[in-house]
């Protein structure tokens, strides 16, 4: 499911689609079984049943809905002749919200049906109900005491704040230097034979040679990755380059990109050059500012399976 690979990103997106297959799913049960209700009628028509007239207010705080929302729903239960809007006898100022006697006929028929809900549920979900249920809960109340709106701001101004650091090769971040490449060659190519063998032992294969490999770094978190491996004295090729998904847009390919062109300036090499696919178009803008220049043709003797794109470094 794509969704599911988007994480957090998309939470509130797979909440909606959970929801509303539930909510067709009980749609369809009372439609089957006769009831004269609609699913997403439920909270309202449940809460006035259970205590009593209350204001629109009342109700939207009660079950966790905006007042617009709620103002929205009530006129549909007006119009459906299963709520009246009527003056509080206690004070003459508040209008509250009144189930009919057609309602309350409806609900006392759905006794069966909630039953059948509970243990459907129950039956489907098994084990996952409880959890999904606790679950809920347990974010409702971290959401009241932490509201994620206050909480994605503060993250975002830290972000903001913290700049991308350049990082040169640590053992330690050699699992980086793997997840980040795999993670664009999967989406876009395939990992080739090639790409397996350089990413599971980057010391041996690019800096072993007289290479160097360099991370981007924001806070804790490493970001990016490139590479510049030598092919032959003064003849480097700029390889490798990847910024997790979830982190593009702070500028950590060009900090990378720059880095590696000012490694192959220190080392005086004559040649660099790159082999990309035309199918990735933002970083081959990017290698363009930077002064690469596309050739006419793939570089001869490719080792790459995908490149149909060659470009060499001119400076300017």
């Amino acid at each position: 499911m794509y969704l599911a690979s988007l994480g957090k990103l998309a939470l509130g997106s797979r909440l909606k689609a959970l929801s509303d297959h539930f909510y067709g799913a009980a749609d369809e049960v009372y439609q089957t079984l006769g009831a004269t209700i609609e699913s997403r009628w439920l909270p309202v028509l449940r809460y006035l049943w259970d205590v009593g007239p209350s204001s629109v207010t009342e109700v939207a705080d009660a079950i966790g809905q905006t007042h617009s929302a709620v103002s929205q729903l009530t006129d549909k239960l007006v119009h459906a002749g299963m709520v009246r809007r009527q003056r509080d006898p206690a004070d003459g100022r508040r209008t509250v919200l009144v189930l009919t006697e057609k309602a309350h006929a409806s609900l006392a028929e759905l006794g069966p049906i909630w039953c059948a809900v509970r243990r459907g549920v129950t039956f489907s979900l098994e084990e996952h109900a409880a959890q999904l249920l606790d679950a809920i809960e347990a974010c409702e109340r971290a959401l009241q005491e932490r509201p994620v709106v206050q909480a994605i701001l503060a993250e975002h101004a830290a972000i903001e704040a913290s700049p991308v650091e350049v990082v040169p090769y640590a053992p330690e971040l050699r699992e980086h230097f793997h997840r980040l490449n795999a993670q664009w060659l999967e989406r876009y190519f395939r990992i080739e034979e090639i790409d397996g063998v350089v990413m599971s032992d980057p010391e041996r294969y690019i800096l072993q040679p007289g290479g160097a490999i360099f991370f981007a770094r924001l806070g804790e978190d490493i970001i990016g990755t490139c590479a510049l491996l030598q092919e032959s004295p003064g003849v480097f090729e700029l390889t490798k380059m990847g910024v997790d998904e979830t982190f593009r847009g702070l500028g950590a390919g060009k900090r990378l990109l720059d880095a590696c062109i000012a490694e192959f300036h220190r080392r005086e090499g004559h040649t660099l050059f790159l082999e990309s696919n035309s199918v990735l178009r933002p970083a081959l803008r990017m290698y363009e500012k930077a002064g690469f220049v596309l050739q006419p043709s793939i570089r001869p003797g490719s080792h790459y399976e995908r490149a149909d794109v060659y470009m060499v470094y001119q400076d300017r």
